[in-house]
C-alpha cells in the first residue's frame, strides 16, 4: 500500500499485512497458538497478538481475562502462575509465553504486541524488559490503555509503541488519550477509516487498521491505511 508520509515505516509489515492473533482457522489452528504464528510465517505475513501477565510476572500469549472460551477453564490469566497455565491446552496447543513466541519469529517477520493492561499497569515495564531484552527482531508494542505507551516512551524509549483507537471513543477523548499515549503510530478500528482526522493522522505516523475480515473492508482499508491487522477473507491479495 502507498503511504501518505515521506518517512518509511520501520515496522511496515509489506503486502502480506499483519495476521491478526496469527493465521488461526479451526480448531487445528487456534488463535494466539505457535501452530498459527507459524502458518502467518509461511506466508510471510506480520503477526498481530495479545499479551496478559501472570501474577508471577510472566508474560503469555493470550487474549482473554479467564480461560473459559478457549480452554474451557474458569482460571484467571492475571491470577494465576504461568506454571499453573501451562497445563491448559489451546486446541491441541499449550499457552505460549512471548518467549516462545520470540523464539519462533526469529526476526522474520514484524510483530505488533498487544498489552491488555488489566489491573497491573505498573509491572508491565520489568516484563517487557525481561522478555524482550536481547530481541533483534522488529516489534512494536501497543494498547488501548494509552498509560501504557507512555510509560513506554519514558522507561523503554527505543521500542517503538502504539496506541490502539476504538470506535466507541468519543472524539474529545480520543484526542486525549492519543495525546497522553504520544505513539509512534495507530492502530483503529475499520468503522473510523473514513473519518476526517485519518488523512491528517496519516501524515504524521502510520495509521493501521483492524480487524480486516472481509474482501469489501481489504478494499477500503487499503486506501485509508498504512497497513491491514487482518483474518479470515481480509487476507491481502499477494
Amino acid at each position: 500500500m502507498r503511504s501518505s508520509r515521506f518517512a518509511p515505516d520501520p515496522l511496515a509489515p509489506g503486502p502480506a499485512g499483519f495476521a491478526h492473533r496469527g493465521l488461526h482457522y479451526g480448531s487445528g489452528f487456534p488463535e494466539n497458538s505457535l501452530i498459527a504464528f507459524a502458518a502467518a510465517l509461511e506466508i510471510g505475513a506480520g503477526i498481530e497478538c495479545d499479551l496478559r501477565l501472570t501474577i508471577d510476572d510472566r508474560i503469555v500469549v493470550f487474549h482473554d481475562a479467564d480461560a473459559w472460551r478457549l480452554c474451557a477453564s474458569p482460571m484467571r490469566i492475571g491470577q494465576s502462575r504461568l506454571e499453573n497455565l501451562s497445563r491448559l491446552r489451546v486446541g491441541e496447543h499449550p499457552v505460549p509465553t512471548l518467549e516462545a513466541l520470540l523464539s519462533l519469529v526469529a526476526g522474520r517477520v514484524p510483530l505488533l504486541l498487544e498489552v491488555k493492561v488489566d489491573g497491573d499497569l505498573w509491572r508491565w515495564i520489568p516484563a517487557l524488559r525481561g522478555a524482550l531484552a536481547g530481541y533483534g527482531g522488529r516489534f512494536a508494542v501497543m494498547s488501548f490503555d494509552p498509560r501504557l505507551p507512555r510509560l513506554l516512551k519514558t522507561n523503554m524509549p527505543d521500542v517503538r509503541r502504539g496506541y490502539l483507537v476504538n470506535a466507541a471513543l468519543p472524539p474529545f477523548r480520543r484526542r486525549l488519550y492519543r495525546g497522553l499515549a504520544d505513539p509512534h503510530f495507530l492502530a483503529v478500528e475499520k468503522p473510523l477509516l473514513t473519518q476526517a482526522w485519518i488523512p491528517n493522522a496519516r501524515r504524521r505516523m502510520p495509521v493501521y487498521a483492524w480487524t480486516i475480515c472481509a474482501a469489501a473492508e481489504r478494499r477500503q482499508a487499503e486506501v485509508h491505511a498504512d497497513a491491514l491487522i487482518w483474518e479470515a477473507d481480509g487476507r491481502p491479495r499477494i
